[in-house]
């Protein structure tokens, strides 16, 4: 008997969820409801400067309002920096971590200066490396003095992680929230090179977003990962991560973004309509389910 499929939905704290992450939530909701899977929640509060405790409790309010239910106890990041730390030695103990003093806008100009300097798929320009013959100190030590981050040596870790780096892209066959949809899958090369030297922690930030996905989705089981486009070409460099600690490979579904009027994603930094201003306006979760096109209803 195969084992139970694992969906989650992984919000941050940082502001009110909008129609782009009720999309998601849905959709992971229906799939896992499906196939007879299991709905996780999870809470990514590592960036402590941003998060609030308002907007956690806003999280699983309006959850509750769209009819979407989920296991208990939630995992939140904040009770984790330990499993993060773990798997930050571990690399480090591999030689692939290095410390780096470095600010954006040190990169930015060393960018500026050199015309044509490539850049990651975020449009950021990618790290030089000047710090990356510094001597070697321990990672935890590097976070304990907080001048520094911790970079991943690009090229040692693709050379470490050998030939062969892909992940499984599942797409739908016919319309995403349909109860009749099938899938297919594709695989995709990862380019995880095309990233540079990424910061995986910082002292204010003890776990990058990207170390610390990988673990949680590991720890807990997690079969599905489907998230938004936005995310597609972040998939690189986890599944290089996943190589080199050794963790499962799940299965992906990068969905299509929730557009505004004027084509632009939803998103809580350019103040998107939020649930919690529709649910005030009269709308129903019903609605917010038949407009993001799921036929399951709400009521």
């Amino acid at each position: 008997m195969s084992e139970r499929r694992i969906f989650r939905f992984a919000p941050s704290p940082n502001g009110y969820l909008h129609l782009g992450h009720a999309y998601s939530a849905l959709l992971n909701f229906t799939l896992a409801r499906g196939c007879g899977g299991r709905f996780l929640l999870r809470i990514e509060d590592i960036d402590l400067g941003r998060v609030r405790p308002a907007f956690e409790a806003a999280i699983y309010e309006d959850l509750a309002w769209l009819g979407l239910e989920w296991e208990k106890p939630v995992r939140r990041q904040s009770e984790h920096f330990d499993d993060y730390a773990a798997a930050l030695e571990r690399l480090d103990a591999m030689g692939l971590l290095y410390a780096c003093g470095c600010k954006r806008s040190d990169i930015g100009h060393f960018a500026a200066e050199h015309p044509g300097w490539p850049r990651d798929p975020d449009g950021a320009p990618l790290y030089s490396g000047i710090c990356r013959e510094k001597p070697r100190r321990p990672a935890r030590e590097i976070l304990a003095d907080g001048g520094e981050a911790l970079r991943l040596d690009m090229a040692k870790a693709t050379a470490l992680a050998g030939e062969g780096l892909f992940w499984r892209e599942y797409c739908v066959r016919g319309r995403e929230g349909a109860p009749d949809a099938g899938e297919g899958f594709f695989l995709t090369p990862a380019n995880p090179a095309q990233w540079g030297d990424v910061v995986l922690a910082r002292k204010d930030t003890p776990a990058s977003y990207h170390i610390a996905v990988v673990v949680d989705d590991a720890l807990q089981g997690v079969s599905d990962i489907v998230r938004g486009r936005d995310l597609f070409f972040a998939t690189s460099l986890h599944r290089l991560l996943q190589r080199l600690l050794s963790l499962p490979e799940p299965r992906y579904r990068h969905h299509e973004l929730v557009l505004d009027d004027t084509g632009e994603k939803l998103a809580k930094s350019r103040g998107s309509t939020t649930l919690r201003a529709l649910r005030e306006a009269g709308i129903s979760a019903a609605e917010v389910w038949r407009k993001l096109g799921f036929q399951i209803s709400a009521e």
